[in-house]
């Protein structure tokens, strides 16, 4: 048990990891591609979680190699590597919060229905999590997730038991993905995009590992181990989440609402009606703290990584006012875009999500150009099989980012 106990407190960032990414990729991508496409896209889910798995490695391995963020191999690649990373950053982290604080916010308002617009919601989450990061911090993240994702993980497994067999599709309501059709392809943009997690979640594990090391130093042995669980926990879970929609709503001719209200309703009726309505407020409870938790781990993630990254730059300002600065305008940015911008949750998310999959590409280059320094610096080689499989995604995730702007633009 002591054993077991020991683990449990060393694993950190993965959960962390899991909690950013269990999120909308799953609870909304996920469900809705299982539920307008069977389960035909379940090769999605493989193919991102295999093509973007040597640079979602490299963020903590590169921690446990030089005790250092891997944004550390950006600077030796030359302050540009920096400069590009916090421009790729600050053009997605608006939107990308703005997204997860409108899902969240339409979920508690089914959840307590006190007659609030999912708008006024997603600004009271907002604010909620900058104030609990303001004065708490990672300390905060790394106690609490471990529990949120474990119970999210129980309640999405016990459903899909309960789900299997309960399709009540109908022919006329059956429908295929067509690659021919935009809406279809643009679908699949926006959910290979944010499938597991954006690209961005590398950087961001890599800087929670050495937050970690530094209130535990006996955590450097399992990081690869913290890392496994987080990252193949999260594709059980989305091919759950596919399955749900799948079961549930593929081919009964209910067409998945674009509002986070509406949205939030339909995804914890799928629950409920399966396993029970006295499942109600806890099933609510579990996705609204579930979309808690993915908020306030990626409203820490965006400026905790860009504080180090200006730091590394050499700019004035310390690392922690630099945090600060960098939360406050992160949550402003993302209150302008839920205030001014925001109609249709569907429509934000699919945005988020393609900006992050047009950035795939680039962090991961950046990733796999930290290791060929640090094999300069320290000796240290990828594994064969690892740098095989990264040139080859590498290759994938560019041509398949050239393959969308052309049907796109051209």
């Amino acid at each position: 048990m002591s054993k077991v106990n020991s683990i449990f407190k060393q694993i950190g960032p993965g959960l962390l990891y899991a909690g950013a990414a269990v999120g909308v990729s799953h609870l909304v991508q996920s469900t809705r591609a299982g539920a307008e496409f069977g389960f035909e896209l379940i090769w999605i889910i493989i193919l991102a979680h295999l093509v973007k798995y040597p640079f979602f490695l490299m963020g903590p391995l590169y921690a446990d190699q030089t005790g250092k963020t891997i944004l550390d191999g950006y600077k030796k690649q030359g302050r540009w590597a920096l400069v590009l990373f916090a421009v790729l950053t600050a053009s997605t982290m608006f939107a990308v919060i703005a997204a997860i604080s409108i899902v969240t916010g339409g979920l508690a308002e089914f959840l307590f229905n006190v007659g609030w617009s999912a708008q006024i919601w997603s600004m009271v989450v907002l604010i909620g999590c900058m104030l609990v990061l303001f004065f708490s911090g990672y300390s905060f993240l790394d106690k609490a997730m471990k529990w949120v994702v474990i119970v999210l993980s129980l309640a999405t497994v016990i459903t899909f038991l309960f789900a299997i067999g309960e399709s009540e599709s109908t022919a006329e309501a059956v429908q295929s993905f067509d690659w021919s059709k935009t809406s279809n392809l643009f679908f699949l943009i926006a959910f290979f995009g944010w499938m597991p997690a954006p690209m961005d979640i590398s950087i961001w594990h890599s800087v929670w590992r050495i937050e970690k090391n530094k209130s535990n130093t006996s955590a450097q042995k399992p990081s690869n181990m913290d890392f496994h669980i987080g990252y193949f926990g999260t594709a059980i879970l989305a091919f759950l989440f596919l399955g749900l929609g799948a079961f549930t709503l593929y081919g009964s001719g209910m067409e998945l609402e674009a509002g986070g209200v509406a949205f939030s309703a339909q995804l914890i009726g799928v629950y409920t009606s399966l396993i029970g309505q006295w499942t109600l407020p806890i099933i609510g409870l579990a996705a609204v703290v579930t979309m808690f938790s993915t908020s306030i781990t990626c409203l820490d993630a965006f400026p905790r990584s860009l504080a180090v990254a200006f730091e590394l730059m050499d700019t004035t300002w310390s690392k922690r006012i630099n945090y600060k600065v960098l939360l406050l305008t992160l949550t402003l940015g993302a209150g302008l875009i839920l205030i001014f911008v925001l109609e249709n949750m569907r429509q934000l998310v699919d945005f988020a999500t393609t900006i992050s999959f047009l950035t795939t590409p680039l962090l991961a280059l950046l990733n796999y150009r930290s290791f060929s320094e640090l094999k300069k610096t320290t000796g240290y080689r990828l594994p064969s099989w690892l740098k095989a499989l990264s040139i080859a995604s590498l290759v994938f995730l560019a041509g398949f980012a050239v393959y969308f702007l052309v049907v796109r633009f051209i």
